[in-house]
């Protein structure tokens, strides 16, 4: 009998992990903002429900509508998330907790990469 009661326990407490877990990763793929950044050359996206907006040096502000993200079939919303932007241009976050600005010790939860028509640049986002 105490052995059935510990199962039963177990099983409700790993249901209500798994409904926390799935909880958080609605919560971030609900995020409202992304900020990506790239080094040589520096570059910022901003993405959030008013829109998407590229900024550089030599660009000072580039905005396109918001558009929402596809996502890789049979992951989480929060693994991958492409959008496509007006004309030939995309932007891509991808998970990855070890992604690295190169000029600090900051980690960042996403690596991305913004392709602008034929110019192809790679940065961290959080």
């Amino acid at each position: 009998m105490k052995a059935f009661i510990c199962y039963i326990a177990l099983l409700g407490l790993s249901g209500s992990l798994l409904a926390h877990s799935s909880s958080v990763s609605a919560q971030i793929a609900n995020r409202e903002k992304f900020v990506a950044r790239g080094t040589e050359p520096f570059w910022s996206v901003t993405v959030s429900k008013s829109g998407i907006v590229y900024s550089s040096p030599e660009v000072k502000k580039q905005t396109f509508p918001y558009v929402a993200p596809l996502t890789a079939q049979g992951r989480s919303a929060d693994f991958v998330r492409v959008y496509r932007l007006r004309g030939n241009n995309t932007l891509i976050l991808k998970k990855d907790n070890a992604c690295s600005d190169g000029m600090s010790d900051k980690q960042y939860p996403y690596s991305a990469i913004l392709i602008l028509g034929n110019k192809v640049l790679e940065g961290c986002a959080e």
